[in-house]
């Protein structure tokens, strides 16, 4: 039996792989990673902010106190080591790379050029198999329209993609006005794959406190269904490779993914959870099932479920939502909801 795939160029012996969280924050965590099954690990996101802002607090503090004179000889704090996010970025790219044998996938968070091309370049360099780009971006200018946002997503891919010569991924989330013609303009600026979807994690309201804090919540498999319905519409209609991220947490949820389309799924909240051996269980799981209804390989199921392949693709459109609320019934008792 047959459980490998391609993505991005690279041949991995199974498609479920890691994507972005602290599980792969450093070196042993990588490995642990590899020795759990593994075929291939998406790093945890470098964000924009981040370099950025550790730029100004580094000239902040190179700058503090030169148009002073000191009367205390501890006026001026001794020097420290310091570093810069991307360089220990960088290092922990190189360093896996020389003690793995499985792809490393490097992930940038960003909604702007600024330094990224220089930075995409030296990840190359460090040895990173290819990059997953994720334009991440809340907009609350009012006059700062859609497709001012999509010619930006677009130009940042076409710059990448002609300063590099390994594979770029992009991570799309699912709020564009027609998804379809930005996944078609981002392959046509050079894409190699679309990863489906972004989480935004959304704020909530302490009324204690009143204060504003983060919300982070795990996914759960229901939140598969928006990735699934949309890889099914594109995937075979354009020319790029397809990952599904969010909700995938067990072999039914990998299954699902790769009929409709799919060339890897991806995991993070499930292996958070439950541990790593999680990776190594679903694995056994899929091969278990594909023997059972007799595949012989990963790339026989994949896209048998796409929109181009089913019998009546009006499931994955406006017609679905007709169906689905004529779905619902009560039970006799009229509670059961």
């Amino acid at each position: 039996m047959n459980l490998s795939t391609t993505y991005l160029g690279l041949t991995l012996r199974h498609p479920l792989v890691p994507s972005p969280s602290p599980l792969s924050h450093n070196l042993d965590r990588i490995r642990q990673l590899e020795d759990a099954g593994a075929p291939a690990i998406v790093m945890f996101s470098l964000f924009e902010e981040e370099v950025e802002n550790t730029s100004l607090q580094l000239s902040h503090y190179m700058d503090y106190g030169s148009d002073s004179v000191a009367d205390a000889s501890n006026y001026f704090r001794e020097p420290v080591d310091f570093v810069p996010p991307m360089e220990r970025y960088l290092k922990l790219v190189s360093d896996a790379k020389e003690c793995i044998d499985i792809p490393i996938i490097a992930s940038l968070n960003c909604t702007s050029l600024g330094h990224w091309v220089e930075f995409a370049s030296l990840l190359e360099e460090a040895g990173a198999d290819a990059i997953e780009l994720n334009i991440y971006d809340i907009l609350t200018d009012l006059y700062f329209d859609g497709l001012s946002v999509e010619k930006r997503n677009v130009e940042i891919v076409e710059t990448l993609k002609q300063n590099l010569s390994i594979p770029l991924a992009v991570k799309l989330h699912p709020f564009f006005t027609s998804l379809p013609n930005v996944a078609m303009q981002l392959t046509n600026a050079g894409a190699d794959a679309l990863v489906l979807f972004n989480r935004f994690y959304q704020p909530d309201i302490n009324i204690d406190t009143f204060q504003i804090e983060p919300d982070l919540r795990l996914s759960h498999s229901h939140e598969l269904l928006l990735p699934l319905r949309w890889t099914a519409i594109l995937s075979g209609r354009v020319s790029a490779d397809f990952a599904i991220t969010t909700g995938i947490h067990n072999h039914v949820d990998l299954i699902k993914s790769m009929m409709v389309g799919a060339n890897i799924g991806m995991v993070a909240s499930e292996l958070l959870k439950n541990g790593l051996s999680r990776l190594g269980e679903i694995v056994s799981e899929l091969q278990h099932w594909m023997e059972e209804h007799e595949y012989e390989s990963v790339e026989q199921m994949q896209g048998s479920m796409s929109y181009g392949n089913v019998d009546d693709p009006s499931h994955f459109v406006r017609a679905n939502y007709i169906r689905t609320l004529q779905s619902f019934r009560f039970d006799t008792t009229g509670q059961d909801f």
